[in-house]
């Protein structure tokens, strides 16, 4: 499939609304609130534009995928580090498993690191995100500030050894909550 990759634009917001909603339609595991999620994230001081990526189908030139990188910290009493925290993917059922979600994760991945990001933790399927690299956090003692499942909370270098030496607990944006 051939895709066009992104920013996206304050015209585009209805219409990834839309992509949202059908996308986490579904989901057991949604409170089909996700586009309220990116809705109070581009409100926030943790929003980066330039990682908030739509997908376009090239023919129709429809946009069919979504995803959002904002500014998260991992901090303990003598640390406090700047990460990014990848959430949400969407991308509309018609268009699922062909591999959209994976090119929007790879081109945000390789955006954040062009930007001088150095990791980004991710709460997902733990048969999904590891091909892009991501391993459960707890290998750096880094924590989820609420009761999850160790093996659903990873954690990804965008630069080698990026994470050594850092360890605590992340503090999301206050859109999350």
């Amino acid at each position: 499939m051939n895709l066009v990759i992104r920013e996206e634009q304050e015209e585009d917001y209805l219409t990834i609304e839309q992509v949202i909603r059908s996308a986490f339609a579904t989901m057991p595991f949604s409170d089909k609130k996700e586009q309220e999620l990116v809705s109070r994230l581009r409100e926030s001081t943790e929003y980066v534009p330039k990682l908030s990526l739509v997908a376009i189908e090239s023919v129709s030139k429809q946009i069919i995928g979504h995803i959002l990188l904002s500014k998260c910290q991992i901090v303990n009493p003598n640390q406090y580090v700047q990460a990014l925290a990848l959430a949400p993917v969407s991308v509309h059922p018609e268009f699922q498993n062909k591999g959209v979600g994976s090119t929007l994760i790879k081109e945000s991945l390789q955006k954040a690191k062009l930007l001088n990001y150095d990791s980004v933790i991710v709460l997902g399927h733990p048969n999904y995100y590891p091909k892009f690299g991501f391993k459960k956090a707890s290998l750096w003692n880094i924590k989820v500030p609420f009761e999850v499942p160790e093996e659903l909370f990873m954690a990804l270098e965008l630069r080698e050894n990026a994470l050594t030496n850092v360890s605590g607990k992340v503090e999301y944006s206050s859109a999350f909550f």
